[in-house]
Parts: C-alpha cells; structure tokens; sequence
C-alpha cells in the first residue's frame, strides 16, 4: 500500500520520514514534542506513575526500531497513539492489579505533568477545596469505566482529538466512537450524581 499524499506534507510525517532517511535529530525533536502528552496520555489510562514511565519508553523504542517499516497513511500523531493504546492494553491485560493514585503527578525533564486541575489561582480557600475535589471525583469515575470508553473520554477530553482522530486511534468508526462517547457519559453521570456534569 503506498503512503497517502494527504498525509505527506504533514510537519511531524515529514520528521519521520526524515529520521527514516538516517537524521536521527528528526526522531529527537519528536520526542521532544510528544514524550510528555504521552506520558500523561498513558498515565491516565493505566493510572500507575511508574508504568507509564516504561510504557512510554516502550513506544518510543518502537518508534525507534520500526522507523525502516514506516508508512505515512494516517496522520503521525494518531499513528503513535494507537501503538501507545496497543502497548498499554496489553499491559492492563498483563497485570489486571494495577494501583491508581490520583495525588502523584509526573515529572518529565524537571516539568510535573499536572492533571489538567482547574485553574484555581482566582478562587478562595474553601472554591479552591471544592473545585479539586470535584476533579478528583471525575478522575476516579473515568478511571473506573471500561477500556474503550475510558480511552474515548481521555482522547476527547484531554487530548482533544476530533471524532476521526479517535475513531482512527481505536480503529473503529466514527459512529462508534459517538455510541462509546455516549455510553461513557451516561455511567459518568450515574458515577458523579450530586457533583457538576461534564461534557465531552
């Protein structure tokens, strides 16, 4: 299957096919780009620091090694994190004990990857307390759904991928991807009575 001609000009495509072609500062600026949201990205989703920390490692070790096979028929972000939710299944599937901690936060190259809390600098005390509550609540309700709608609500809500871009992620359709979305928001709803609803 040859490369789509769509996906070409694309500045991260581009890199790859650079470090393809040998100049491995192409693979580096990447990483640099990516290693951090994934990082999150993946500690989300399996909620263990020391975990994610591997699991990204192993992405991008793969990444690494299978640049020779690349091919450009997706855009090359939604390409890295179907292997970082490949890689990551697998490991949840491994070790079903998994622990989640919603207090530890990431530390990449001196910078903690913060939860994405709400920005509390404008509130008082007791605002503050109520609102970093609440996203602890929702952390541990998205946290506690099954797989695929956790996935979902994680790409579309702190991602921020589009529909297309997710549904290209998990390798389902568009219309999939509305169902799960939708599904996921019912149990969050169940999950979070009596606390503020969100959309996604």
């Amino acid at each position: 299957m040859n490369p789509s001609p769509s996906y070409l000009s694309e500045p991260d495509v581009q890199l790859m096919l650079e470090f393809q072609a040998g100049r491995k500062d192409s693979f580096e600026t990447l990483l640099r780009k990516y290693y951090p949201r994934l990082l999150n990205f993946i500690y989300r989703f399996v909620g263990n620091r020391e975990a994610a920390e591997d699991l990204t490692q192993e992405v991008f070790i793969k990444v690494y090694q299978g640049a020779s096979g690349y091919q450009p028929h997706a855009q090359f972000k939604t390409w890295l994190y179907t292997i970082a939710r490949n890689i990551s299944l697998n490991a949840l599937r491994k070790n079903k004990n998994s622990g989640f901690s919603l207090d530890e936060d990431i530390d990449c190259e001196g910078d903690s990857l913060k939860r994405q809390l709400p920005d509390t600098r404008n509130l008082n005390p007791k605002e503050e307390l109520v609102q970093k509550e609440t996203a602890r609540v929702v952390q541990e309700a998205i946290q506690a759904l099954p797989e695929n709608q956790r996935l979902a609500v994680i790409l579309r809500r702190y991602e921020e991928f589009s529909y297309e871009e997710i549904a290209k992620t998990m390798n389902v359709s568009v219309e999939a991807v509305k169902s799960i979305l939708n599904r996921a928001k019912e149990n969050l709803k169940k999950s979070l009575a009596g606390y503020c609803s969100h959309g996604y």
